[in-house]
């Protein structure tokens, strides 16, 4: 059986996620990112314990826009909760017991240059239509970029970015601050495809708070949304889960759900 699930503001939450939907005291909570020598994100205490518990007793994934880098800032997939793969860069790549997948690499970058204009292209395009973002652009490993923005566009000029976008073979998601940019071919539901059928497993339940997530929460068999995520607020997207909790308490709330639902299926 394949748990999988988003981290950022799903199952982990920064110290700006736990500021932003008002939650408990960093100092309570159980540390699972370090960066710079600083604890930068955390899950409750109980959160952890069934992780761990699901973690040895079910095929449990990470599924998350994160960089592999950034990934690998979790200590706790390193030295507490063992994970045969995780699926970073929102699908473009999966690492196998800790490598690299190259085949699914070099497959992505393969439809990335058969569905989607360049980034140049793009950028080209919005330029035209008189976008300028106003805050700091990012790359995530030559794959996609985002724009981690100073103030908010309004609703109208996104649906024109989105069209902008779509039209060339990109997609686009407004996750807190940060406005990603994703070319077609990149999908957390084509990557979690692709392991499902080379373990030959079904996904029994998956987690998210992001239209990114819908990707594969849409072949899951139990979808779990945050209910301060962006899906909780979207339309087109629908049998699903809405925790009752808010921030840190949905996070360990999906995590025990998931265990409930392994601990029936077995």
């Amino acid at each position: 059986m394949i748990f999988a699930s988003d981290l950022d503001r799903t199952l982990v939450y920064s110290n700006r996620a736990i500021e932003d939907l008002g939650n408990d005291d960093p100092s309570l909570l159980k540390p699972v990112e370090r960066k710079d020598d600083n604890w930068v994100a955390y899950m409750t205490e109980t959160s952890y314990s069934a992780l761990k518990e699901l973690a040895m007793n079910s095929l449990f994934i990470p599924v998350t826009t994160r960089t592999t880098e950034q990934f690998n800032r979790f200590h706790i997939f390193k030295d507490d909760i063992a994970i045969k793969y995780a699926i970073t860069s929102n699908g473009a790549n999966i690492i196998y017991q800790g490598m690299l997948l190259k085949e699914w690499s070099a497959h992505i970058i393969n439809r990335m240059t058969e569905e989607s204009v360049t980034q140049k292209e793009l950028l080209a395009k919005l330029k035209k239509e008189s976008f300028q973002f106003d805050g700091q652009m990012k790359q995530a490993e030559n794959l996609f970029f985002y724009f981690i923005l100073n103030s908010l566009p309004p609703a109208s000029d996104l649906q024109v970015i989105h069209k902008v976008a779509v039209l060339n073979g990109w997609r686009i998601s407004l996750q807190g601050r940060k406005l990603y940019f994703i070319p077609r071919a990149i999908s957390k539901g084509d990557a979690l495809e692709y392991i499902s059928k080379r373990e030959g497993m079904k996904v029994i339940a998956g987690a998210g708070d992001s239209i990114l997530d819908w990707d594969f929460l849409k072949n899951c068999h139990y979808r779990f949304v945050p209910a301060h995520g962006e899906l909780a607020r979207v339309s087109g997207t629908n049998d699903y889960t809405l925790t009752k909790n808010k921030g840190i308490g949905a996070g360990e709330e999906i995590i025990l759900q998931f265990l409930q639902l392994l601990r029936l299926t077995v």
